[in-house]
């Protein structure tokens, strides 16, 4: 249901204009690796279908090629074996990546539609962190549109990742960073602290139901669930603590996870990913968000996997 919800958006841009995008010659927006992260892209061989997608090993030696692995459409294999994947069109739904072994613990995923002559795509930690990720696609036109974590993120260890997401949230997010490590930081709503019968099952009740919606637990807030799933704003103005405000400011990024109760983990996806766009809840595409990025006439993307 929360994919369903996700992928909303990507399924909705198929086959209309894709959004502004950058050209190569732009500056790069804050947190943007340097051309040197992504390697020699002259070699990428020509799609015989819509686009080629290359999966990178940027796990700063922690791997090497042979254990880092790609999964889509029935077919797994590391980079090393095949680095390349042909995307056709008509294509829709996740592509994982593992490291260590196939189908391992340490994993995460992307999500898209592809259609004739677009790619709709994007990041996200809606449901949990597992890897660092991030994606580079770039147009026949020259242009390139960047989403993920950021460089600096991808820089660093993957023990300073964790910690350093205990040491920006308040005290009731810290122990995300440990209920499911070291694979992963599952998103609160997804962490039994913050669902019914949790130490926090409560944390947002009253200050959801000063905005009106006294019916939607925790946890479904956090999803974007319950009579939230139709109602995008309200659940996005819950997560960012902006719903009390006028609606011309709800979508000002200044304003948002100012004051708690707020969803702090989201907020640090959104503090370390390139230009500050995120998923970290269903419905973070309100506003202009989120990770999702929409290209016209692709000719390759790049997955850059971390640790």
């Amino acid at each position: 249901m929360l994919f369903a919800r996700r992928l909303i958006p990507v399924l909705l841009a198929l086959g209309l204009a894709a959004l502004p995008v950058t050209t190569a010659q732009a500056a790069p927006a804050t947190g943007e690796p340097p051309a040197s992260f992504w390697g020699d892209t002259s070699t990428i061989p020509a799609a015989q279908n819509v686009l080629t997608v290359k999966v990178e090993n940027h796990t700063n030696g922690q791997y090497p090629d042979s254990q880092v692995y790609w999964s889509f459409n029935g077919q797994t294999a590391s980079i090393a074996q095949q680095p390349y994947i042909d995307m056709p069109a008509n294509s829709a739904g996740r592509m994982y990546f593992y490291l260590g072994s196939p189908n391992g613990q340490y994993y995460d995923f992307i999500e898209f539609t592809v259609g004739a002559a677009q790619i709709n795509v994007n990041t996200t930690r809606v449901d949990r962190f597992g890897l660092k990720l991030a994606l580079l696609v770039h147009g026949h036109d020259g242009s390139e549109r960047v989403v993920g974590e950021n460089y600096a993120t991808f820089s660093e260890s993957r023990d300073a990742t964790f910690q350093r997401f205990q040491n920006s949230v308040p005290t009731e997010f810290k122990q995300l960073a440990t209920v499911n490590a070291p694979y992963g930081i599952p998103s609160p709503g997804n962490a039994p602290a913050f669902q019914p019968g949790g130490q926090y099952a409560n944390y947002f009740s009253s200050y959801a139901a000063s905005v009106g919606d006294s019916n939607d637990s925790t946890a479904q807030i956090f999803g974007c669930g319950g009579t939230l799933s139709a109602n995008p704003q309200l659940c996005a103005g819950i997560n960012r603590h902006v719903a009390q405000l006028p609606t011309a400011d709800q979508s000002n990024p200044a304003n948002f996870y100012q004051t708690a109760p707020a969803n702090y983990y989201s907020q640090f996806w959104h503090q370390n990913a390139i230009d500050g766009k995120a998923y970290g809840f269903p419905y973070d595409d309100y506003a202009e968000q989120s990770s999702f990025i929409s290209v016209n006439n692709p000719q390759y993307m790049l997955v850059a996997v971390g640790w």
